[in-house]
């Protein structure tokens, strides 16, 4: 947006008398004291000034926000937890709705249901729900936000387990783009549901989830390092396992640059080593005998073993992903990881110039490939690999060399990729498929019904937006 628009869109701003009359949250403009900090977002890299923001209490703030955007002809954006890695929760120049007051968590136990604002971080609905020995399967960092996660698809640490946090979405209560309010089941606006899981930000905005829980125990986390050429040959090891897993199993791998605190030779420090984390029920014997074949099958390496709960599983991450750091994400699925994948990987890895980012190499399936498009909008099960470059710096100077690494690392597995893509990991920046191939043609011509039937003036724009019918190109 240019500087003309923005001057533009703050003179339609200068009189917010009637929102003020209908908004009983708190409402932030350039010059407030709180502004700058509340429009600051986890990637440090976005650097976006709204001409407004509603911090939200209630439905009916985001109602009389949203009715405020569309009358004024603002743009608006939506923030939960603000940890999209596109900076999609900050709009220049426009309505920034900030659903972060809204984080209340109710439990109902012996249903397995938890009711959840759309503000909620991860940790809001863990901490409500472990309580009664129950989760929702969402992500592996605790401060990412519920409704961008679910929205987009959510995977996680029991994703092959359990499937994905849209596949747990019950109902949602849900603004729409003329203010209204509406609930979205398997009774009413069916279609809507359908569109929430896995559609992203495009059909309205979630002020209220029910999510179905299930029972979690404790979980066995073993980690592995392996460096030098130890790093493609676990790499080889891993992939022939992958071919007998069983659901419970979770294994991530991770190529980055060796630490100073790392145990490798000194001559091996600052060249690239690959982190396994492997994550299975502690109670389940199957899991664990495929643990230890794994592991004995690998490459002499130091592994450590810990028994944890699924709140310290779900924030074992949060230090290596720290608030305001420069982020940038490519990621693609993958049909198989070839010996000349794996060597391309390895070299990647090697040329990250920055020494905080990674490599993640994921195995998917189980039950994220059983989940069906007649249940929800997420657009790719069957891809059994997903590889994601993470770009991770402090010093703006890196952000081209960072970026074009990232992109450069994908692209170099063009030959082996699975068609589709993770709208959550998409950077807008970035140029990727489009909509219609991020979501496939089927399901994109559904997503579109589904957009003219209940957002015709496409106010809500995700990530990869779907455009009404006759709006023009999804980009």
């Amino acid at each position: 947006m240019n500087s003309s628009t923005v001057d533009h869109s703050l003179r339609d701003l200068s009189d917010l008398k009637e929102l003020r009359e209908a908004f009983q949250g708190e409402l932030l403009s350039p010059g407030d004291g709180a502004f700058d900090k509340a429009r600051r977002i986890w990637n440090g890299m976005i650097d976006r000034r709204p001409a407004v923001i509603a911090r939200c209490r209630s439905a009916s703030d985001v109602s009389a926000a949203v009715r405020y955007a569309r009358g004024a002809r603002l743009p608006l954006s939506v923030r939960c937890g603000g940890h999209n890695v596109a900076g999609t929760s900050v709009v220049e120049g426009g309505v920034l709705i900030d659903l972060s007051p809204m984080r209340r968590v109710r439990v109902d136990a012996e249903n397995r249901i938890a009711e959840a604002d759309g503000g909620c971080l991860l940790r809001d609905v863990d901490l409500a729900t472990a309580e009664h020995g129950l989760a929702c399967p969402a992500g592996v960092f605790s401060y990412t936000g519920l409704s961008g996660l679910a929205l987009g698809g959510g995977y996680g640490w029991r994703a092959r387990k359990w499937g994905l946090t849209c596949d747990h979405i019950v109902s949602a209560e849900v603004v729409l783009a003329d203010g209204s309010v509406v609930e979205a089941s398997a009774d009413r606006h069916q279609d809507l549901l359908w569109a929430l899981r896995g559609g992203g930000g495009n059909f309205g905005i979630v002020t209220k989830f029910r999510l179905r829980l299930r029972p979690v125990g404790s979980f066995l986390v073993r980690t592995g390092l392996y460096a030098g050429d130890d790093a493609a040959a676990a790499l080889r090891v891993y992939r022939a396992f992958t071919e007998t897993l069983s659901d419970d199993f979770h294994l991530l791998g991770g190529l980055r640059h060796a630490k100073p605190a790392d145990p490798v030779p000194d001559g091996l420090r600052g060249r690239p080593v690959l982190e396994f984390l492997s994550v299975c029920s502690a109670d389940e014997e199957k899991s664990r005998a495929e643990a230890d074949a794994l592991f004995a099958a690998l490459p002499q390496a130091p592994v450590t073993e810990k028994v944890m709960t699924y709140l310290e599983l779900q924030t074992m991450g949060d230090e290596g992903a720290p608030d305001g750091r420069r982020y940038y994400t490519k990621s693609g699925y993958v049909s198989e990881l070839s010996d000349e994948a794996v060597d391309r990987l390895v070299a990647a890895a090697g040329a990250n110039p920055s020494g905080t980012g990674s490599i993640d190499i994921e195995f998917l399936l189980g039950a994220i490939a059983r989940g069906s498009t007649d249940d929800s909008a997420f657009p790719q099960r069957q891809a059994p690999f997903m590889v994601s470059a993470y770009g991770s710096w402090d010093d703006p100077e890196l952000d081209g060399p960072g970026i074009a690494w990232a992109r450069q690392t994908v692209a170099d597995l063009r030959e082996w990729e699975c068609p589709g893509g993770y709208v959550n990991y998409i950077s807008l920046e970035d140029n990727p498929a489009g909509a219609v191939e991020t979501y496939g043609a089927d399901i994109y011509a559904r997503l579109v019904r589904v957009k003219q039937q209940y957002d015709p003036e496409n106010l809500f724009r995700g990530t990869r937006a779907v455009a009404p019918a006759g709006n023009g190109n999804a980009t």
